[in-house]
């Protein structure tokens, strides 16, 4: 029976057909009847150290999924989704490099938001150093691809060196466009890289992204600790 008389409503669609549902953790749990949003009237006030932060957003970046962290220090999983939310809040996409590329190669990577939704990352990277520099999500259209060569073009890179996709060429020079999955090695490994370290990457996993802004949430915290090797905390 819907709970109308309490003044109860859903803290996420504020609806006001609330009904109990069980008990979890000991608090009284309901849910919503119209979202279906199961939630308790009072959460407790918990406060974690930074180090707790530290280590579980650590973990995550090293290749553990949310539930495991869960299970391994007790920290709620929604908690530690919210800590990757607020602390890539002030990161750029990607952190800034000092050296302009001569050399740009430049690849997609496939991944999914639920099970079925394929989704591209397309990456950017200097034939010289570590790093992703630039990197777009979407589908493997020329209309997310354009949004990357918005920004690499700018570095005017002597070379920009692609696979054989045909996006490419609508964008690249002859002149400046090398095809060549051989001189592809820098890209290709720091794409694998994002594979090893963010469990929702892995090819065969049960870990994968419900949204497109936590995947990219979840990429912005990794490039940032790749690159400094510290991970970002949440304010």
């Amino acid at each position: 029976m819907a709970l109308h008389n309490r003044g109860m409503i859903c803290p996420h669609c504020k609806s006001s057909k609330i009904s109990k549902n069980g008990h979890r953790r000991g608090k009284q749990n309901y849910i919503c009847r119209d979202c279906e949003r199961h939630f308790v009237e009072y959460y407790s006030s918990v406060g974690y150290s930074d180090e707790i932060k530290e280590r579980c957003l650590k973990m995550y970046v090293n290749g553990t999924g949310f539930r495991a962290i869960e299970r391994q220090t007790g920290v709620n999983h929604n908690t530690i989704i919210n800590w990757v939310r607020k602390a890539v809040k002030s990161l750029p996409d990607a952190p800034e490099s000092s050296e302009i590329p001569e050399i740009t190669q430049v690849d997609e990577l496939e991944t999914f938001i639920g099970k079925k939704n394929k989704k591209w990352l397309w990456t950017a990277a200097n034939k010289d150093y570590p790093g992703i520099l630039a990197w777009v999500l979407g589908d493997r259209s020329a209309e997310t691809f354009q949004k990357l060569w918005q920004v690499i073009k700018c570095w005017h890179s002597f070379f920009y060196v692609t696979d054989g996709y045909p996006v490419y060429p609508c964008f690249i020079d002859d002149c400046d466009h090398i095809v060549k999955k051989t001189y592809m090695t820098r890209i290709e490994g720091e794409n694998t890289r994002l594979r090893h370290y963010l469990a929702r990457l892995h090819r065969k996993t049960l870990c994968y992204s419900k949204s497109e802004n936590m995947l990219k949430a979840s990429i912005k915290l990794l490039l940032h600790y790749l690159h400094y090797r510290v991970v970002a905390l949440p304010a």
